[in-house]
């Protein structure tokens, strides 16, 4: 049963004794609130006085809350400290609390924050509410509904009083969608989202925007040059696909292509995982997932630039026909690849996926987002994504971009004249998993990928190895939907994406970065 989210304008009237409201927010924010703020959320079971009582209670350490009325009018404090690589919203310690203090009834739920916060806090509420469950469930009870309201402050901390824009909720609500659907995507087992699940998701997003994709699948695959998807895909029983949605503007000047990694299952292939390391590899399409929701919200934004969403997916499976190690693939790129560990699969598939991009499209900007290194975890941890790119520019944006969205980001080194020989074959232009493991995992495996563009490419790259943050314990974030809509914000006519996107200037002439 899964809750519905509405977002609101303005507050709405409620008593919290049918209606419960939880009321969330940094202590300085929340101590400027007077009871006249509220009361329409509090009325009649809460009294000025005891609004007053409860805010003087609260000494958050890193957290605190206190009950206004019973369990059903909570008022509740984020961290006060924020060090400089987290964002400024607090949004892990919103979702957190949020899924800790709900009732799962219809309620309410008010955030009190700063103008430039409000976008990664709407999102830290959402990924609270996961649309995936397939628990039985006693009585036909209608799925609840949770109305989002806000209370925000200027810069100089003063309660703004006219409302959030129906413009900035709509906004809002698309990227909402976006993160839920990338969630669900990902929490899915893969009897549930195989390639041709994935694909129906995709044809049911295309439908809505009014596009058709183009999608080459199978034996189609190996026809066209694709090795690397054909290759990891070809032993599954589902087989593999390559799909392209593409939206084409009137007046576009840029060519913007978003690559995911789409490995719906991930057994290893025949350097097979153990059983302890298996489980949660239905996780592997987060790249594509995300990158899926995303486009959606960014077309539904009102994207002005030619705008490109390649999905690279395949199940990386056992069987008579799997790939071997020592089998040589020829990829899209022209480059031969000999396989020295088959559970390094999904830089075979970007590969595929950022060649097209470059060859096909024309890109100018290309991303790659993808699950696709433990060494992720252990460079970056649980909460940020790792960022490389051949770009000064862009890298800081990015970086700005995961403070702003709440989808956090950390940078790892770009030197492909130190790290890429890790790659070096005797019998091929290169192997796919690296000769030392000590060195620079994270880097190697998205330098992978570069390679199939070419070091040389004069375009920008940029690449998201989200493998943990695309988890929180046993659930899905839809972590990178916020992270590419904020980052691409200024491509959008969203006011609310325009107005908090990083904003500094690209430089007039741009330097290879060899």
């Amino acid at each position: 049963m899964a809750t519905n989210i509405s977002f609101n304008a303005s507050l709405t009237k409620t008593d919290p004794h049918e209606h419960p409201v939880l009321i969330i927010g940094q202590l300085p924010h929340l101590s400027l609130l007077s009871f006249e703020d509220v009361q329409v959320k509090l009325e009649p079971r809460v009294t000025k006085e005891s609004f007053a009582n409860a805010l003087a209670c609260l000494h958050p350490n890193p957290t605190d809350t206190c009950p206004l009325y019973l369990d059903l009018a909570t008022l509740v404090a984020l961290p006060t400290k924020c060090s400089r690589h987290n964002t400024t919203s607090r949004a892990h310690s919103i979702t957190k609390l949020v899924s800790s203090n709900v009732t799962g009834v219809n309620e309410s739920i008010v955030i009190v924050c700063e103008k430039k916060d409000l976008f990664a806090s709407a999102c830290a509420v959402v990924r609270a509410f996961p649309l995936f469950s397939r628990k039985n469930r006693r009585g036909a009870t209608p799925p609840p509904t949770v109305n989002v309201e806000f209370i925000v402050l200027d810069h100089n901390d003063k309660i703004l009083l006219e409302p959030i824009s129906q413009s900035e909720i709509s906004c809002i609500e698309n990227v909402a969608r976006g993160i839920r659907l990338a969630a669900k995507i990902v929490d899915t087992p893969c009897n549930e989202m195989n390639v041709s699940h994935f694909l129906d998701e995709v044809q049911v997003i295309a439908g809505e925007l009014g596009l058709t994709p183009i999608i080459i699948r199978g034996e189609d695959l190996e026809a066209h040059g694709f090795g690397g998807i054909y290759g990891v895909g070809k032993a599954a029983a589902v087989p593999p696909a390559l799909c392209i949605l593409t939206h084409e503007p009137a007046g576009a000047s840029k060519t913007i292509a978003w690559v995911g990694k789409g490995i719906v299952y991930d057994t290893g292939g025949l350097s097979i995982k153990g059983k302890t390391a298996m489980p949660g590899m239905k996780r592997d399409c987060g790249g594509a997932a995300a990158i899926l929701g995303a486009f959606y919200a960014a077309v539904k934004g009102g994207f002005t630039e030619n705008l490109h969403a390649i999905f690279c997916l395949a199940e990386n499976s056992v069987g008579p026909n799997a790939t071997r190690p020592d089998d040589i693939h020829k990829l899209y790129s022209g480059l031969t690849v000999e396989i020295n560990n088959t559970d390094a699969e999904g830089r075979l598939v970007l590969s595929d996926g950022v060649a097209y991009a470059k060859k096909d499209l024309k890109a100018d900007i290309i991303l790659d987002m993808a699950t696709l290194t433990g060494a992720q975890g252990i460079a970056t941890g649980k909460y940020h994504g790792a960022i490389l790119t051949n770009s000064d520019f862009w890298e800081q944006k990015a970086l700005d971009a995961g403070k702003i969205s709440g989808d956090l980001l950390s940078p790892v080194p770009y030197c492909p004249e130190l790290h890429f020989c890790e790659f070096s074959s005797s019998v091929a232009d290169m192997k796919n998993s690296v000769a030392d493991r000590n060195n620079a995992q994270v880097s190697c495996a998205g330098l992978f990928v570069a390679a199939h563009l070419g070091f040389d490419y004069t375009g920008t790259w940029m690449h998201v190895d989200m493998a943990s943050p695309v988890h929180s314990g046993e659930r899905a974030t839809g972590y990178g939907v916020a992270l590419l809509c904020s980052l691409f914000g200024n491509y959008t006519t969203c006011s609310l994406l325009q107005k908090f996107a990083p904003n500094v200037t690209e430089p007039p002439l741009k330097k290879v970065c060899l």
